[in-house]
Parts: structure tokens; C-alpha cells; sequence
């Protein structure tokens, strides 16, 4: 049985700044940018394995977790039953939604992200691929959310670095 770690983030047009190295003193330009277009990413990553699946949606509700479940459901293999550790979003908790028979879904604590390592990857997307950029249209933001992601969650050992599950490892 394997263990996956599902999250969903928004990224748009509003960014993030982060650090960059620049000479002491100095004030390096950075780009923000104030339009407030945003897509939504659904993520289940097995820190174990290093897999990632993933969906791109325009909005977040009980229907894009749905397609997300289906999608997910649909790339396991036909003998594997898969646990999906996930939060209380009120999209996780519908009665509209439709868990798939070869999935289980167990919910954290309320208020516990730290328990997440999916909150890694979309600290590290951030750091390294969505900050200090434009994005002029909902389509350019598109293309960016799947070239970071085809950068980093198609490498099973990059994911299992990220995502490692510290805060749940006895010292």
C-alpha cells in the first residue's frame, strides 16, 4: 500500500518575492507583479517513491477534487490501493465527494500543515521557479505551473528530497 500526501496551492499573477544574491549594499531591482489572475494546482506526492501526480484547475471546490481523485485513481496500477493523507479543506470533506474504490483518504489535524510534505513542494516551486516573474496572461501562467512541474516533480529522487516526511520520523 502506498502513502501519498495531497495539497492544492494557488499560483497567479499577484507573486511572490524571495531573496536573491546581490553585491552588500545594493538594491536589486524584483519584479512584482499586481494583476490577480491565479490557477489552482492539485498535487499527491509518496515521499517514499518520489511519484507525483497532479492537476491544473482554474478554481478549487468539491468538482476539481473530484477530477483530481478520478485522475489520480485512474494512473495507479489496477492491483494497488493507495492511502491519500490529506487536510480538512471543506473539498475534502463533501458529501458530494466521490472517493474512488482503490483510494483511501485519511485527514490530518485541523490546523497542522506542518504534517504535510506536500507544503514543501510548493514552497520549494515557489523559491526556485514562481517568484520575481510576469506573468501576462492566465496561459503564460499555465505554461509556467507545467514547465516547473515537469522540472521537478518528474524526478522521483528531487521529490523525495523535497517532500521528505521529517516532522513525522521518530529522533
Amino acid at each position: 500500500m502506498l502513502s501519498y500526501y495531497q495539497d492544492e496551492a494557488r499560483f497567479g499573477q499577484h507573486g511572490t518575492l524571495t531573496r536573491i544574491w546581490a553585491r552588500v549594499g545594493s538594491r536589486p531591482p524584483a519584479i512584482r507583479q499586481t494583476q490577480y489572475d491565479y490557477l489552482y494546482l492539485f498535487t499527491a506526492v509518496c515521499p517514499q517513491t518520489g511519484d507525483a501526480a497532479g492537476l491544473i484547475t482554474a478554481s478549487v471546490n468539491t468538482d476539481a477534487m473530484n477530477a483530481f481523485l478520478a485522475s489520480f485513481s485512474g494512473e495507479l496500477p489496477p492491483d494497488v490501493h493507495a492511502v491519500m493523507i490529506l487536510d480538512r479543506a471543506g473539498w475534502h470533506v463533501s458529501s458530494k465527494l466521490k472517493i474512488p474504490d482503490n483510494l483511501s483518504l485519511i485527514h490530518l489535524p485541523p490546523k497542522s500543515p506542518q504534517f504535510n510534505p506536500a507544503e514543501n513542494l510548493w514552497h520549494y516551486l515557489r523559491s526556485h521557479y514562481w517568484s520575481n516573474r510576469l506573468y501576462p496572461t492566465w496561459n503564460d501562467l499555465k505554461e509556467a505551473a507545467i514547465d516547473a512541474w515537469r522540472r521537478v516533480c518528474l524526478l522521483p529522487p528531487l521529490i523525495q528530497s523535497i517532500c521528505a516526511d521529517t516532522t513525522l520520523r521518530a529522533n
